[in-house]
């Protein structure tokens, strides 16, 4: 035999070796995840929802809900405890820093599309802000009826109500700015509790606010665009070995269901692997825009088989019975 053919040989016998090591490192076919249900993560509590048909960043999604099949408000005390009562392991809200340096729960920047009020968060004060009603302007029908009105006064709470009302359940908060004063000042309030309540919380959000809480509190697990984006770039380069990348680690990964097969070891081996060191994987309907979610029957059966990692829903009493009975 030639010394080219068996070099040539021993590039084959390389390549074989190297695939079907890259196969039984990352398959899940022979995994065994009887027993084990996915988590639940309800976004924003049991709210109202709305067509996604058209949206855009500017839509104001409370000129288009659904017909209501519920009496809750998004991000209210209400709506979270709906929501862990009806199945939730986790609950998603949004904060946002009033005038007078306050973190209140509410998700637009301005208060024109939901409340009657005007103008932005930020330039108001807590007190001015608990007057409003933040069911103001929801209506499924065009505005010929607005179901909410009168019922949402003095229903924006803040962070620190939030937290008191659930002392021991899982949060997951949504910094809604790019501003890193938002961080600093939730960093400010986080940094007060407990370290074993600390381990029951979760932010994400924009890039700035994140890395400014993350830089003062690192031991909470975060999440940002580019947290995102450069864990998955550096978890697609080695993933195949098994090994976590340190931007993967400490980490809320919110995975498009969309981009997820493309993962090393996807679902189960993906989701151990994060867990170890302590990053938390969170599928998210679609390709991720607006936040869709696991919502229906329909939905739900799209889930790969044997995953364990956690659900976003924007129905977690449509879906917690669903999974509960599988």
């Amino acid at each position: 035999m030639s010394r080219r053919r068996r070099v040539l040989r021993g590039l084959l016998v390389g390549v074989l070796v190297l695939t079907a090591y890259c196969y039984v490192n990352n398959t899940t076919v022979f995994s065994d995840a009887a027993g084990a249900r996915p988590s639940l993560l309800a976004h924003r509590g049991l709210a109202q929802t709305f067509g996604f048909e058209g949206m855009t960043n500017d839509t104001c999604t409370a000129e288009r809900i659904h017909p209501p099949e519920h009496p809750h408000l998004e991000n209210t005390i209400a709506s979270m405890r709906a929501a862990f009562d009806a199945g939730a392991d986790i609950v998603e809200f949004d904060v946002q820093l009033t005038r007078d340096d306050r973190l209140v729960v509410f998700h637009d920047h301005r208060l024109e599309c939901r409340t009657d009020g005007t103008g932005k968060v930020r330039d108001h004060t807590l007190a001015e802000l608990r007057r409003l009603d933040i069911g103001y302007n929801y209506t499924h029908d065009g505005g010929a009826t607005f179901p909410f009105r009168g019922k949402g006064v003095n229903l924006m709470p803040t962070i620190e109500e939030v937290i008191q009302a659930f002392p021991d359940r899982e949060l997951l908060i949504d910094v809604k700015s790019g501003d890193p004063v938002e961080g600093e000042r939730l960093a400010d309030h986080l940094a007060a509790l407990p370290a074993e309540r600390l381990r029951t919380i979760t932010v994400y959000g924009g890039d700035e606010p994140v890395a400014a809480l993350a830089g003062r509190l690192p031991r909470v697990r975060v999440l940002s665009k580019a947290m995102l984006e450069d864990c998955l770039y550096r978890y697609l380069a080695v993933g195949w070995t098994g090994h976590v990348p340190a931007a993967c680690r400490n980490r809320q990964l919110h995975i498009p269901e969309t981009y997820a097969p493309w993962l090393w070891g996807w679902p189960d081996k993906f989701v151990d692997r994060m867990a170890k060191h302590n990053s938390r994987v969170v599928i998210v309907a679609g390709d991720g825009g607006f936040s869709r979610g696991f919502d229906s029957a329909e939905d739900w059966e799209r889930l790969p088989a044997g995953y364990t990692g956690v659900v976003w829903t924007n129905r977690v009493d449509r879906v917690a019975p669903l999974r509960d009975r599988s």
